[in-house]
């Protein structure tokens, strides 16, 4: 998998109160210089914790990837090459928990961090994900063109992209279900609160209606129309609920060193049913499986609302900004540097080298490259 995925919509809060002439952390997860002017209204103290959280999440995701590299390279079975199969097993099962993460972050945004205040803001939120997820798109098939790799498709491929069929950027597919999810929840508060969403309501339906409507027009007119793909599953919705509820608890009821750690041992003990599930029942384990919730539910119990340094929210709010971009481009690196260095003759200390050095390298790379362009303001276009 994802981002928000790391995600595209932004860590919000009003920030902590600065130290004389220290810039402040905005909503945004980045600096604030002492000349902009205040948040217009206050939103409850600023959460560093959801920061570390969404930049681990994003880590998660090129582990994720980067183990699926390894067990490509022994073909998926032990046989191929033990050491490398079982290091790709035991990174992809800790990994396992970065997307349900990342829609437990998306729930508590639009539920309890910021909730919308309009159909507008849905709309603008939205457009912070699709379209650099539009862009990303063009550049993964302009990626693959130059590579050779699909003899000529790339037109049916960007066709196919529309509906919601993500190759190449087979891991854009997380963002075909977030933005529903996102849309579903938005419409559900501003509902609740009163508004008439009628932009933000009619395109929920038209999400919801669009693969009957499709189905029915290729039957009349003996057409051949890809899956339409842009729709959630029940458990990505849970997941939102579950993080809008669980990083809402107040710190009485996660704060002590003694909770943390036995959520810790939780999360180890999850860590390797994921792994064992991987080897004996499927690989990959789905998001929906107990085990992947579990691993998902002790980690974001044992960091939530823990306290991050002072010394480290800066460079903390600065990756939280920029984890949707380096999301969106990571898979550029790792399709790069994997043939360089992943081996299926590897032995058991070279192979989980293999994993730690190609997923060091490949986020050090994406979020460099996230931060440089965010610094030239092309954000808005390429996350």
């Amino acid at each position: 998998m994802a981002a928000e995925p790391l995600t595209a919509t932004q860590s919000v809060g009003t920030p902590a109160p600065a130290a004389a002439g220290r810039p402040v952390s905005t909503a945004a997860g980045r600096p604030a210089s002492a000349a902009e002017p205040p948040a217009p209204r206050a939103r409850g103290e600023y959460r560093y914790d959801i920061d570390l959280i969404r930049v681990l999440a994003a880590f998660g995701v090129v582990l994720c990837h980067a183990a699926g590299r390894l067990l490509t390279a022994v073909g998926r079975d032990p046989s191929g090459g033990a050491p490398v199969y079982w290091a790709g097993i035991v990174g992809d099962a800790l990994s396992r928990c970065a997307v349900p993460l990342f829609f437990a972050i998306a729930g508590w945004v639009v539920l309890s961090g910021a909730p919308p205040r309009d159909g507008g803001q849905v709309r603008r939120r939205l457009t912070r994900i699709v379209m650099p997820m539009a862009v990303w798109t063009a550049v993964y098939l302009l990626w693959d063109l130059v590579q050779g790799a699909d003899a000529g498709r790339t037109g049916q491929l960007a066709w196919e992209s529309l509906f919601g069929r993500v190759m190449p950027a087979f891991h854009l597919w997380y963002l075909y279900a977030y933005v529903p999810v996102i849309l579903l929840l938005s419409v559900i508060l501003l509902v609740r609160d009163g508004k008439r969403p009628w932009g933000a309501g009619a395109l929920l339906l038209g999400l919801a209606l669009a693969p009957s409507l499709l189905g029915d027009l290729a039957e009349q007119l003996d057409l051949s129309l890809p899956p339409f793909a842009w729709r959630f599953s029940a458990y990505q919705v849970a997941y939102a609920i579950a993080g809008a509820v669980l990083l809402s608890l107040p710190r009485s009821a996660v704060a002590g060193r003694r909770r943390r750690l036995l959520w810790l041992a939780g999360g180890l003990c999850a860590w390797g049913a994921v792994a064992v599930y991987e080897y004996q029942v499927s690989y990959p384990s789905p998001y929906a499986a107990v085990v992947v919730a579990l691993l998902a539910g002790t980690l974001l119990m044992a960091l939530n609302r823990v306290r991050v340094p002072e010394r480290f929210r800066p460079l903390l709010g600065r990756l939280a900004g920029v984890s949707f971009g380096a999301y969106l481009v990571h898979l550029l690196f790792l399709e790069v540097l994997a043939p360089h260095v992943v081996s299926a003759d590897a032995g058991g200390p070279a192979a989980a080298g293999t994993l730690v050095v190609l997923t060091l390298a490949t986020v050090v790379l994406s979020f460099a490259a996230a931060l440089g362009w965010t610094r030239l303001g092309l954000s808005r276009w390429l996350g």
